[in-house]
């Protein structure tokens, strides 16, 4: 396996991070956040139709760019440098990776193209009252209804879920001939007996919702018997994505304190020449390499089919957890008494890194599922 980008790969990060540094600043953020705006939908527009980043992996038949795993997480770690303000992590990363993982040709004709052009937001429902990514906590139920199903149960957590257009559901089919196996379900947005409530996280920068589902009108998208198994493989792939978004936010934070202790002076001298300070940042630089290093071998694997992906996934994802939230406590120390304040950026990062620690599963979990992989392989 290679880790070093190719010259196209290079030129690909540097265009999105100068269109996220023009158009989507944290400045922007901030006023998007205190006017109750969901996202800019302006500049959703542009980065899906004038550089394609909602359709970066999807295929060319389906009408994305058809590029590999690789690009989507160099672009997830610009997005997480730039604490991007948009859908584009529960629709391009978690539903669309459900759909090409689960869905019939059928599904993926009519719904990929729309993803990819951005005119169609989609997220993936998976965790419930326990707030496990887990598929053994799923208790949703999908009763058959003529050709159509019908859903009852709540799913929390469902990241941009009071304003997606399309939800993927992960239901259980009660019928004994199956199983009981999970499946994928499609609902629409404004189906009758399906209740959105936002929910009041900590991380302002994404959207969490409550979804009950009474009786909801749902079609199933893919073949029964392999709903649980397209599951793990899409909270993998999704948990590699996020691990690389992750890096980025590491990566800014880092820049953010050794730029202030270069300017900061204290006692008549710059913080930065303090040994304590050196110190600090040098464990953030180490935390960050680990971390970095951990999410592109694990971006690298998805690409070229690792089959121990699970693996990798849980402990990059593990790895870049930890490292995100020691960083950014971290930077938030060397910053001082205005590091805890609402004006200094620093707490948009640490509460995103809060967030992004459970989401998928906490460190703990993903360490639990590699001992896992490696008690039965032994």
């Amino acid at each position: 396996m290679y880790f070093s980008f190719t010259e196209e790969q290079l030129q690909f990060r540097d265009s999105v991070k100068r269109f996220l540094r023009d158009k989507a600043p944290v400045s922007k953020t901030r006023r998007l956040i205190a006017e109750g705006c969901d996202y800019d939908i302006e500049v959703w527009r542009e980065a899906c139709e004038d550089l394609g980043l909602a359709g970066i992996h999807i295929p060319e038949r389906y009408g994305g760019l058809g590029f590999s795993y690789t690009e989507l997480c160099i672009v997830l770690e610009e997005m997480g440098r730039a604490l991007f303000y948009g859908p584009f992590f529960s629709s391009s990363v978690l539903a669309t990776t459900a759909i090409l993982n689960s869905a019939s040709e059928k599904y993926k004709q009519e719904l990929l193209p729309e993803i990819a052009k951005g005119q169609r937001i989609a997220t993936l429902a998976v965790a419930e009252r326990s707030g496990r990514w887990d598929e053994s906590d799923i208790q949703l139920t999908a009763t058959p209804d003529h050709e159509f199903y019908r859903l009852n149960g709540t799913k929390y957590f469902v990241t941009d879920g009071s304003i997606a257009d399309t939800l993927i559901v992960v239901g259980r089919h009660p019928n004994p001939e199956s199983g009981g196996s999970l499946a994928l379900y499609l609902v629409r947005g404004e189906s009758s007996g399906l209740t959105r409530t936002a929910l009041n996280v900590i991380d302002p920068t994404r959207k969490q919702a409550e979804l009950q589902f009474s009786d909801v009108l749902a079609t199933h998208i893919g073949t029964f018997g392999r709903g649980d198994s397209a599951l793990s493989q899409t909270i993998h792939q999704a948990a590699i994505a996020l691990a690389n978004e992750m890096v980025g936010g590491c990566q800014i934070l880092l820049e953010s304190a050794v730029d202030y202790a270069k300017l900061r002076v204290q006692f008549g001298r710059l913080i930065g020449s303090f040994q304590a300070i050196k110190h600090k940042c040098a464990d953030m630089l180490l935390d960050l390499e680990h971390a970095k290093s951990a999410a592109y071998y694990a971006a690298t694997a998805v690409s070229k089919n690792d089959p121990r992906l699970s693996e990798v996934a849980a402990i990059a994802k593990a790895i870049a957890s930890d490292a995100y939230v020691r960083i950014a406590a971290d930077c938030i120390q060397i910053h001082g008494g205005i590091g805890f304040t609402w004006d200094n950026d620093t707490h948009f990062w640490f509460k995103r890194a809060k967030s992004s620690e459970v989401l998928l599963g906490s460190p703990t979990q993903h360490r639990e599922r590699y001992i896992q992989h490696i008690e039965e392989h032994v």
